[in-house]
């Protein structure tokens, strides 16, 4: 059955939305061809429509679901916090329980909040410039790290255009684009430049579930402790989803550790981290430094609110408590998720490559010989891939990005689950090879 016969509520409320949302949505990822469904409720790997469809759903709030949706342990709380208030404009305790939480999990010595992963990013960047003195970021091709001016470019292919408008061309002077995965490339372009810090993601998500080599990110601790440059990775989706985060898995150690999405306890707004060294933490203190002009500013209206606290906190409690089941689960499901995804492309003799780790898996239809992301988007079969995406979605199966497939598995999903997929994807083989 056709997508477009069984979401026809779905279609008059866009029809509805294009009136007053630019494009009809409030964030252009989550429109899918020809209208996007409208999801009425969320249920461990389930999503269901306005038109009561049931769908298995592989984005899991843009990966921060990493114990399912509506899990009970944190929704209950929740609901017990909002007797008592959600965003009191004061401190609260559990802000305390939270950034004692966070600070031991990413094994860093100080944390403020932040009200996303984009947020977090632009106050790590403004830290580093304050740390060093310089200006200048090196971040990686095909790394996404939110919307702020600062980084916002060669996200996506082609690398050399504008990844937005109304990017100023001093604050994009201030980028140097490095290439992912390869230690001497970075070398050669960083050699001759001051930079104030290195950002990088250790699994490129939107990149396409592309993880960095342990050596690589072992060589940028050292190229930046040979120059002074200020490492951050941005943890926004591998945060949690590996014990202890990329960090330990990787058994690399940054000077700062942004996050958001699951730090908030999966669910609720206004959730973002950094998190960092002392050192370059206490030029946020207003205690040590009383003077606005002596110190890196960091605030926000909702930073730090009740209700996010205290879902961040009990998420880490339990991933914690949970850790010998939840961990080795997700790790062994992405395993068997990729190992079938390889056969059926293989027995099929079709072109594509899978990549990913533990709970994320990327799918590619390229010709490329090797998981290089600038190589990969270059050869790739973008109109196959958006078929694909079309087909799945007709079968009830949700990710995204239509042009870039990158998944995120959750605690609630299963091999069952997983087996559809796979038999989702053979049947979309056989009907294009026909």
């Amino acid at each position: 059955m056709l997508y477009e016969s069984f979401t026809k509520k779905s279609k008059r409320l866009f029809e509805e939305a294009k009136k007053y949302l630019p494009g009809g949505v409030t964030y252009h990822i989550r429109f899918v061809e020809p209208y996007p469904f409208y999801v009425k409720r969320a249920e461990g790997s389930r999503i269901w429509d306005v038109d009561g469809n049931e769908y298995t759903d592989y984005w899991m709030a843009h990966g921060a679901a990493i114990l399912g949706h509506g899990y009970r342990l944190i929704i209950d709380a929740i609901k017990e916090q909002l007797d008592y208030g959600i965003h009191f404009g004061w401190c609260n305790e559990w802000e305390i329980e939270w950034a004692r939480a966070v600070t031991d999990w990413f094994g860093l010595d100080k944390v403020r909040p932040s009200n996303s992963g984009t947020e977090a990013n632009m106050y790590a960047i403004r830290l580093a410039r304050a740390y060093t003195g310089r200006k200048k970021v090196g971040k990686f091709a095909g790394g996404w790290h939110g919307g702020y001016d600062g980084l916002h470019k060669s996200v996506s292919y082609p690398f050399d255009k504008p990844a937005s408008l109304g990017l100023t061309e001093c604050v994009q002077n201030d980028v140097i684009i490095l290439p992912f995965n390869d230690l001497e490339g970075v070398y050669q372009k960083v050699k001759s430049e001051e930079l104030a810090a290195i950002i990088v993601e250790p699994v490129l998500g939107a990149g396409g579930a592309i993880p960095a080599d342990k050596d690589f990110l072992k060589g940028l601790r050292e190229l930046c402790d040979e120059r002074d440059i200020v490492l951050i990775f941005d943890e926004v989706i591998t945060g949690f989803r590996f014990y202890k985060g990329a960090t330990n898995y990787y058994g690399v150690k940054p000077d700062i550790i942004t996050t958001g999405k699951a730090v908030g306890g999966q669910y609720f707004p206004g959730a973002g981290a950094i998190v960092g060294i002392s050192e370059i933490m206490d030029l946020i203190d207003h205690l040590k430094r009383r003077n606005f002009w002596e110190r890196v500013f960091h605030g926000g209206t909702y930073t730090g609110n009740a209700l996010t606290m205290r879902a961040g906190y009990l998420l880490i409690k339990e991933l914690k408590e949970r850790r010998g089941e939840i961990f080795p689960y997700l790790d062994n499901l992405g395993d068997y998720f990729r190992k079938m995804l390889k056969e059926i492309f293989e027995d099929r003799n079709v072109k594509a490559l899978v990549s990913g780790i533990s709970s994320m898996i990327g799918i590619h239809f390229t010709e490329a010989s090797s998981l290089n992301p600038i190589e990969i988007i270059e050869k790739s079969d973008i109109t196959l891939m958006k078929k694909y995406h079309k087909h799945m979605l007709d079968n009830k199966i949700v990710y995204l990005s239509p042009h870039s497939p990158h998944l995120f598995i959750s605690i609630a999903h299963n091999r069952e689950d997983i087996d559809k997929f796979g038999e989702a994807t053979s049947s979309f083989l056989e009907k294009i090879m026909q």
